[in-house]
């Protein structure tokens, strides 16, 4: 086991990492940027190293700086959390090279399977189900009109290495392509620095489900169920839960069959998850693998009572899997993003200082944040603050907790997402389970 991690992030998922670090009695490196002095995650570590200035490029995507950190602390290992650097195949192999372990799969894993079109060409030998779409990067216009034609419309554009809905278009009509394609390319060389895209079938009214997986050197992939995650906002996820209340016993089956099956074909090590598209007829299709811990882990930890940071610590230092067999569910739990952002503005990022902050409890409620009251946000970051998850005996209960946690969390002296949240919960299409990934943007239409 490790001696020393150094934490290559920050916010809630840095105190989170601490937190498991402390359990397994392994020490830690809270790295931190100037903005981030007063965070948390820096009071609880064992060490802190300052990185740089606020802007992420001159701190937490400062793979020098973090390098530099870990030697100077003798850190043995790095967990990069989600976000940022996770899913950096340069920085995994910058890890390895300086003799320190990253947590995570190795480098060659993550360049494989962040190339979306590498990794769709391998769930197809595996025989999972894939969305109907482009062989490969597209060559160019042409022959993306060509395909568009094949496949008929609406297709979407994809960035072959993005994410978050950067080099994304949905195109419904012929004369939008051009534009969508030249957008798309340029807005992907930007943010990956990498053109490439690849052309998919469009879905109108799909869910988003994803399985989360473990795999060890020993070549042992077990999954645990499935996690609902259509409640979004522009491709960035608002509410999750577990599990999906549109997967029955028979096709959860199928899917963590399928999950298992695409990791062991690409031999996956670490924790990862593999995401799904479920259509209106039950039909699951691969979209991608995450090759990082997520940002709703704690939903399947809920369920599965499983603390899956540690497992993952524990895989990348070579150890063998306790549990080969998928893990029964236990209950139902949802999680809500409390993001510091003006829903009556657009979801405008609303940084600054926590006058007051008061957070739920009671049975079955979790609060994951590195907040409190006189907390500065600094403007630099994502704006999540907070993640409420809570558990209950079924859905019902697990809901209705939700809506009693969000009434008590009270974030005083900026706007936060909470009271969006609340008129969500107490839509009748949501409390049915009645919805897809376009149920927010219906719901801010009607609202």
């Amino acid at each position: 086991m490790f001696n020393k991690i150094l934490i290559a992030n920050r916010g809630e998922i840095a105190l989170r990492i601490i937190r498991a670090c402390k359990e397994l009695g392994i020490k830690t490196v809270a790295v931190y940027s100037l903005a981030d002095q007063d965070s948390l995650h820096v009071r609880f570590a064992d060490e802190v190293v300052c990185i740089g200035p606020g802007p992420s490029a001159q701190s937490y995507l400062n793979i020098p700086n973090l390098i530099s950190a870990a030697e100077l602390t003798n850190a043995d290992a790095i967990h990069p959390g989600y976000g940022f650097l996770a899913e950096n195949a340069h920085f995994a192999e910058v890890c390895e090279s300086c003799g320190i372990q990253f947590i995570g799969p190795s480098h060659d894993m993550i360049a494989n399977m962040g190339d979306k079109a590498y990794a769709k060409s391998r769930m197809r030998e595996a025989g999972i189900p894939i969305i109907p779409g482009s062989d490969g990067i597209l060559k160019d216009l042409n022959q993306a009109q060509r395909l568009a034609k094949d496949f008929g419309l609406p297709i979407i554009l994809k960035a072959t290495a993005g994410g978050g809905g950067r080099g994304m278009r949905i195109v419904r009509t012929m004369d939008q392509l051009e534009n969508a394609f030249i957008t798309a390319r340029s807005e992907a060389e930007a943010a990956f620095n990498n053109p490439g895209l690849y052309m998919e079938k469009y879905f109108e009214h799909p869910r988003h489900i994803e399985v989360q997986i473990l795999g060890d050197e020993f070549g042992n992939i077990v999954a645990f169920g499935e996690r609902e995650c259509s409640i979004q906002r522009k491709h960035q996820k608002l509410i999750e839960e577990s599990p999906s209340p549109a997967i029955d016993a028979t096709l959860r089956s199928k899917l963590i069959a399928a999950a298992i099956k695409g990791a062991k074909i690409v031999n996956y090590k670490s924790a990862g998850t593999v995401e799904f598209l479920l259509d209106a007829d039950g039909k699951f299709y691969f979209m991608e693998m995450n090759t990082r811990i997520q940002v709703e882990h704690p939903v399947t930890e809920m369920v599965i009572g499983i603390d899956l940071v540690k497992e993952q610590i524990r895989l990348s230092a070579g150890e063998r899997l306790l549990f080969t067999k998928p893990l029964k569910l236990r209950g139902h739990a949802i999680e809500c993003r409390i993001n510091a952002e003006d829903p009556d503005k657009g979801f405008r990022p609303n940084p600054g200082d926590i006058s007051y902050f008061h957070v739920p409890g009671g049975p079955g409620v979790r609060v994951d944040t590195h907040a409190y009251a006189l907390y500065k946000i600094p403007p630099y970051y994502d704006s999540l603050l907070a993640k409420i998850i809570t558990h209950g005996k079924n859905r019902e209960e697990a809901l209705c907790r939700m809506m009693r946690s969000l009434e008590e969390f009270i974030i005083e002296g900026i706007k936060t997402t909470i009271p969006f949240h609340q008129k969500i919960l107490q839509d009748k299409d949501f409390q049915s389970g009645h919805f897809d990934t376009k149920f927010v943007e219906r719901f801010i239409n009607k609202t």
